[in-house]
This record gives structure tokens, C-alpha cells and sequence, in this order.
């Protein structure tokens, strides 16, 4: 069920330039595993005494929201409205996470509050711009069963009390999204009438059964199908056949990092990135997510979904660090890249 826009002009004119107002009406339910992305930035002026390895001299401290969470700010930069399911500890670091939601203007209404599970927390240390160390502090366990119970009991009542556009799977292999989750909420989709989208982890790739748009990485799917896998349209084309074999969705996009971005509408077709100074790629995954699901719900077709998801990946690519795409540099650099058609 594709949102109803009828007094909002989501269509491109002439030029394929994108209304100002696309997106504002779409309510998106983002399901997933959130966490903390911490950033610890100083300065190498010397080595260790005590091992062979660089002392950071510490000069500043940020956390960001990570994960499903940098989903849900994408959705909401890209002037949709989020709507977040997922579980955190009750631990310092669960204030800190509702905290930074609440800074950014979403909910923190269906964040379920365990006390049997660590809020996962990315700690980056960086010097000169570049990554020293990564530290996870995580469980990654599945939810118990009273857990499971309690926190599709949430997602349920939010789907009653809200007109959900469309549902967004942000898995990262934490435990929130176990089997029964995934079955669970895609069933109750299929009842609603509303459309799907999953970034899918290996551990529970295939369980997405029936889902409206697939959306893996290159990496990701050459570690599922039985053949070998490159970016030649055949290939890929291939690909995208075995996956709809697998679990009957109705579109896939796979994102192929520098090479832009496939999809198999209209017979399957490679949408090339444009060349950029690329900074960081953490965040690129989240931002074409989050284009794909909020322009699947606005009826937009899956050409020119792709066109704009590949340019917010790439956008988010040329700054440091997980950061949201911003609606207003996508809209210049897709009337930009439609001119130039």
C-alpha cells in the first residue's frame, strides 16, 4: 500500500526535477538493531613504551546514532517520519541512546528496555581523520522469548494506533531480528497491505520470505548463492532470479559499492555512481536503504528509486564518520545528474 499523495506533487516535471514536498507524507516503521556510534578523535605524536602501538592523545569525544537508529534519522532528514522498534540495555548507555533520539526528534516510544541485554555501542578511535581501532561492546544474542513476546506486542500496537507506508528490516546480526521476529511482522505486513524493505545479514539472509524489495551488498549475496558472483549485468541478472526464487520478493537492488547500483525492473539494469572524494563508506548502506523504502512508499518506480538511492549513498560517502543523507544536496544533485541525461 503506497501512501496516498494526492495533495502532494510527488511527481518529477520535465526535467525529472524532484518536488520540494516528496516524501513529507510517508510514515515509515523501521525494525531493526540499533546502537551507539562513538567517536573518540585525537592526535599521534608518539609510540608506546609499553607496546608497538600508537598513543592517541584524546581531544574530543561524540556519539552518534548508529545502526537501525541512523536509519530512522535518514528517513526523517529525507522529510518522512520515523517510526523506531528495536531493544536496548538498561544501562548508562541506553540513556545516552534515547537521549540522542530525543535530540533528534524521534520517538523513543517503541524502544523496548531490556535488562538482560548491553545497548551495542561502536567505538571508532581516529587520528588524522583515519580509523586507529574499532571496540564493539554488544550481546548479540536472539531475544528471549518474553522479550519476542513483548516487543512485537509493541510493533503490533504501533501498527494499529499508525498509517505505516511501509516497513524497513535494518538487520545487523544483534538478535533483534530473530526468525520469528521477521515471520511475525512480514505476516502482519501482508495483512496490512503494506510494503516491505529489508538490508538483510547473513544469519537469517533467507527468512525474509515475500518481502516487497530485497536490498543486499555485492559481499553479502556472494556469500548466499552456490556460483560465483561479479558486477556484469548477466550475473547480476542471475542473481536476482535466484533470490526470487528463494523467497518471492517482488524487487531486488544490490548495491555494488563504486559500481553504483543494481535493480531487476525492467529487465535488470546497472545504475553507475558518479565520481567522488570518498571519506568514509560507513552510513552508504543505511542512506540507500532508507532512499529505497521512503520512495517505494511514495509510489515512485524502481529506475528511479535506484537513481536516487545511489546518489545518497554516495553523498554520505564524501564526509566522515555515520551521517544521514540531507534531502536538500540530493534533490541539487539529482536535478544536476538528470540535466546531464
Amino acid at each position: 500500500m503506497a501512501v496516498s499523495l494526492s495533495n502532494v506533487d510527488h511527481q518529477s516535471n520535465s526535467n525529472g526535477i524532484l518536488s520540494h514536498s516528496l516524501f513529507d507524507a510517508v510514515n515509515v516503521l523501521i525494525v531493526g538493531d540499533v546502537m551507539i556510534d562513538r567517536y573518540l578523535k585525537g592526535k599521534i605524536e608518539r609510540i608506546s613504551p609499553e607496546a608497538p602501538v600508537p598513543v592517541v592523545n584524546l581531544k574530543s569525544a561524540e556519539n552518534r546514532l548508529g545502526g537501525a537508529a541512523n536509519v530512522a534519522l535518514n528517513v526523517k532528514t529525507l522529510g518522512a517520519n520515523p517510526y523506531l522498534c528495536s531493544v536496548i540495555g538498561e544501562d548508562s548507555y541506553g540513556k545516552i541512546f534515547t537521549s540522542l533520539l530525543s535530540e533528534q526528534g524521534i520517538s523513543s516510544k517503541s524502544i523496548y528496555d531490556s535488562n538482560a541485554r548491553r545497548t551495542t555501542v561502536k567505538t571508532r578511535v581516529m587520528a588524522a581523520n583515519q580509523h586507529v581501532i574499532r571496540l564493539d561492546d554488544e550481546d548479540t544474542n536472539d531475544l528471549t522469548a518474553a522479550e519476542q513476546n513483548d516487543f512485537l506486542h509493541t510493533i503490533k500496537e504501533l501498527l494499529d494506533q499508525k498509517e505505516i507506508h511501509v516497513i524497513l528490516f535494518q538487520d545487523y546480526n544483534k538478535g533483534v531480528l530473530k526468525t520469528e521476529v521477521i515471520r511475525e511482522i512480514i505476516l502482519e505486513a501482508i495483512k496490512r497491505d503494506i510494503p516491505t524493505v529489508v538490508d538483510p545479514k547473513h544469519n537469517n539472509f533467507w527468512e525474509y520470505k515475500r518481502v516487497t524489495l530485497f536490498k543486499p551488498n555485492l559481499r553479502e549475496i556472494a556469500a548466499q548463492v552456490p556460483f560465483a558472483v561479479d558486477t556484469s549485468l548477466a550475473t547480476l541478472k542471475k542473481v536476482a532470479a535466484y533470490i526470487k526464487q528463494q523467497i518471492g520478493n517482488q524487487h531486488t537492488m544490490i548495491t555494488l559499492s563504486e559500481k553504483g547500483i543494481f535493480t531487476d525492473a525492467t529487465g535488470g539494469h546497472i545504475y553507475p555512481t558518479q565520481e567522488r572524494l570518498i571519506a568514509d563508506v560507513c552510513g552508504a548502506g543505511d542512506a540507500v536503504v532508507s532512499t529505497a523504502a521512503v520512495g517505494l512508499a511514495s509510489g515512485l518506480s524502481m529506475p528511479e528509486i535506484a537513481k536516487l538511492a545511489n546518489i545518497a549513498g554516495g553523498q554520505v560517502c564524501e564526509q566522515l564518520g555515520v551521517v544521514p543523507v540531507s534531502k536538500a544536496v540530493l534533490e541539487q544533485e539529482y536535478t544536476i545528474a538528470m540535466i546531464k541525461q
